[in-house]
């Protein structure tokens, strides 16, 4: 049997390689979406038509949301699932935006299913972002 000693040493020691490897993805994740955020930047600068379209800057600001999601959770250790909600809402959007006329042609009750499942998301962000106010305790980091 450990002794109390060794254990505390050995739960240190855990701790400790558990932190370096979050420190670690949280890099790698964080590289990964500046990597690619520059990547695509340099193609819309690169478009024909010389601007950038509505469907670019709407990817733009998916990962830009999840850089804010990266930072945050880096800074307090907290996963801001909100964020995860309005990166889908950006992304139905774009959906939206990008295949408006495919989606209708198909069939017109897929719009409807994608704008209510933009209401069922941000409801849901509400009620996150309440509760949140309401039940977090000053002990929470």
């Amino acid at each position: 049997m450990l002794s109390t000693t060794t254990k505390k040493k050995i739960d240190q020691f855990g701790d400790a390689l558990i932190e370096l490897f979050h420190i670690i993805g949280l890099f790698v994740i964080g590289g990964t979406i500046v990597w690619s955020s520059v990547h695509e930047y340099l193609i819309i600068m690169q478009h024909e038509m010389g601007f950038a379209t509505l469907k670019d800057i709407l990817l733009l600001f998916i990962y830009l949301e999840l850089g804010a999601m990266t930072g945050i959770y880096f800074k307090t250790h907290k996963m801001p699932v909100v964020f995860l909600i309005f990166i889908a809402i950006t992304a139905i959007t774009r959906f939206l935006v990008i295949d408006m006329k495919s989606l209708v042609s198909h069939d017109k009750l897929n719009i409807i299913v994608m704008v209510s499942a933009i209401l069922v998301l941000a409801v849901a962000a509400g009620v996150l972002k309440y509760t949140e106010k309401k039940y977090q305790s000053d002990n929470d980091y």
